[in-house]
């Protein structure tokens, strides 16, 4: 793989056409008089038939992001539209609507995706049967031509309980995209899995997008999910912090090479994040020294502040 380079992504004010569009999206729970900010202002923009990881430590707002964008909260702030619906105004009835035909989810809990007491196929049917979108004869097709999409067809007739981890996920996926939603929100669709099982779910979701075009949001903590996709955009302290970008290139002699790129985000106000390795490395703290060259920002250490902290060590000694 070729070196990884930072650089910085400018988003635009308007995003036309992107399928998720969340502008300065802020969260904020209070618990016993405590306000803590789950969401600080993130901005994100995932475009239609994308597959998009997104990581970030425990406590990054990565989960906030999710159960926002699949109708299960709303937020404090900011703006978010899914599909052409924005969540922040939509009626009772329209979030029915809308996590019914618009977005399809996946949880990490096996359990919670599927029902225990129907087989594959009849699980699939479920999600059909309540929007009423195909006439009753299609439905059992539908599920039929989902299951084997996802290579499960053989475990159509079995119950959750008859069926390995990986293969109730993909059946889960199945569920999620039968009524043939625009976007496919999955939150750590791997969590429960050994590394071999998680590498063929994983496969799964891709065969998903390729085959069907459903704009694609998978949230993980697990590093390994992002080398599944082209693009991984990582959550700090509650904001969009970096993103990187991987193609293949060819070069002429016909050899494959795997570039990654990363990128710092830069948001409406000209804030960034720097990657917490560029600020170890070169022991960036509380205040730093910049410069505009010609064509880029010089970021330097204070250099009298590290030498007042090497002064009251040496006095300390």
């Amino acid at each position: 793989m070729g070196a990884m380079t930072a650089e910085v992504l400018v988003p635009e004010a308007v995003v036309p056409g992107g399928e998720i569009v969340c502008r300065d999206l802020v969260r904020i729970f209070a618990t016993d008089g405590v306000e803590v900010q789950a969401l600080q202002g993130l901005t994100l923009t995932v475009d239609p038939g994308e597959i998009v990881a997104v990581v970030g430590a425990s406590g990054s707002g990565k989960s906030t992001l999710l159960t926002i964008l699949s109708g299960l909260d709303t937020p404090t702030g900011g703006s978010c539209v899914v599909a052409g619906t924005d969540l922040l105004t939509m009626s009772a009835r329209q979030r029915v609507a809308y996590q019914r035909g618009t977005v399809g989810f996946v949880w990490q809990q096996t359990s919670r995706n599927l029902l225990p007491y129907l087989s594959a196929a009849e699980n699939v049917r479920v999600p059909l049967e309540l929007s009423g979108s195909l006439p009753a004869r299609q439905r059992a097709a539908r599920a039929a031509v989902l299951l084997e999409l996802l290579e499960v067809g053989h475990v159509a007739d079995r119950r959750p309980s008859q069926m390995s981890g990986g293969e109730q996920q993909r059946v889960a996926v199945a569920v999620a995209v039968a009524n043939s939603p625009r976007v496919l929100l999955a939150d750590e669709p791997t969590g429960e899995l050994d590394e071999a099982t998680s590498v063929e779910v994983l496969e799964a979701l891709r065969g998903v997008n390729r085959e069907t075009g459903v704009t694609t949001l998978i949230v993980t903590h697990d590093p390994a999910v992002s080398e599944h996709v082209a693009r991984t955009i990582q959550i700090r302290d509650g904001r969009t912090s970096t993103e990187v970008l991987r193609r293949t290139e060819v070069d002429e002699h016909g050899a494959e090479r795997h570039v990654a790129e990363e990128f710092a985000v830069l948001d409406r106000v000209g804030r960034l994040q720097l990657p917490s390795d560029f600020v170890t490395s070169l022991g960036l703290k509380d205040r730093v020294r910049l410069a505009l060259e010609t064509d880029h920002v010089g970021v330097w250490p204070d250099a009298r502040r590290t030498d007042g902290a090497r002064e009251t060590e040496e006095g300390e000694r």
